[in-house]
């Protein structure tokens, strides 16, 4: 029996056998064990990465003061299973999408102090599985009205003409922090800056032109709070006019000369060229055909008089 136990171990050998590794090939299974994992792991990311990425819209857009509500939109480039907004790093809501969808909205009823910081969303999808990478932030600036509006002023206060330094000044009442030059009509402030030490920056419009007429006006975000904002002051108006043209260069058109321009001239000639061409070519073609008529015209002439002749 023993014998026979022993046959029926060694009985499966030969099938183990073909598949078994020599202890120098054993040693290959460890690193290709990896380097399946790696490449599994290296595609999983790929098909991630691949995942285009959202965008991120504030509405309203600026002007935002404390009580208000304001709606995040999160567009997506594809559908997703779902959306994440997130707030400073944070994950702030999220939303289940259906596959129709191509945006998620997200409100903050009743903005507070604590809601004005960046923000920014990712989306998930599940065939083939990825995440999306994080949209550009935003900024959600809250205006708070307990914040004195800053002064304005203006180098030039009437009328300036074309290629004039223009300087407007602003001071934020001592509060610090980053002063900011709003021109209406544009979204975003045209020139901020940090007076350090001091609560008055000093911004300079260069070599001025009509583009630059308008109003004018200044906010400040406070030093101890960058994403909130003071209201916007009192307005400067800009008023640039052109430059009239030097006297004495302008030519009136009675002194122009009526002889007409050279490439003109070297047009008319041309086409004098190619008229002439055209009619000695419309001459020569009609001589020829005259020449054949005659010439075959006297062709059957002396045919019918030779056949004349043969018939006497």
């Amino acid at each position: 029996m023993s014998q026979g136990e022993q046959t029926a171990v060694l009985q499966p050998l030969p099938v183990p056998t073909a598949v078994s590794l020599s202890p120098g090939c054993s040693c290959l299974m460890a690193p290709m064990a990896v380097a399946l994992i790696l490449g599994w792991w290296l595609v999983t990311t790929s098909r991630a990465q691949q995942v285009p990425r959202p965008s991120l819209s504030l509405h309203p857009s600026q002007g935002v003061s404390l009580g208000d509500t304001v709606t995040l939109r999160c567009h997506l480039p594809q559908p997703a299973a779902w959306v994440e907004l997130y707030q400073d790093g944070l994950l702030r809501s999220y939303k289940d999408m259906d596959k129709h969808q191509v945006m998620a909205e997200f409100s903050l009823v009743c903005v507070k102090l604590e809601d004005a910081m960046k923000y920014w969303c990712q989306y998930r999808v599940l065939e083939p599985p990825g995440v999306s990478e994080k949209s550009v932030p935003i900024e959600l600036v809250v205006t708070d009205h307990r914040y004195s509006p800053p002064n304005i002023s203006i180098s030039h206060e009437n009328t300036v003409e074309v290629r004039t330094n223009v300087t407007i000044q602003c001071c934020n009442q001592g509060y610090g922090g980053i002063i900011f030059l709003h021109k209406d009509g544009h979204s975003a402030p045209l020139q901020h800056q940090d007076p350090r030490g001091g609560g008055t920056a000093t911004f300079t419009l260069f070599g001025v032109n009509p583009a630059d007429s308008g109003t004018y006006r200044c906010s400040y975000h406070p030093k101890a709070s960058l994403f909130v904002s003071s209201p916007l002051g009192d307005s400067v108006t800009l008023e640039v006019a052109p430059t009239p043209a030097p006297p004495g260069r302008y030519l009136p058109p009675m002194c122009l000369s009526p002889v007409p321009p050279m490439g003109g001239s070297l047009v008319s000639r041309g086409n004098l060229v190619v008229a002439v061409v055209r009619g000695c070519a419309a001459v020569f073609i009609f001589a020829l055909g005259v020449f054949f008529v005659i010439d075959a015209r006297s062709l059957w002439i002396r045919r019918d008089e030779s056949l004349g002749g043969e018939g006497i």
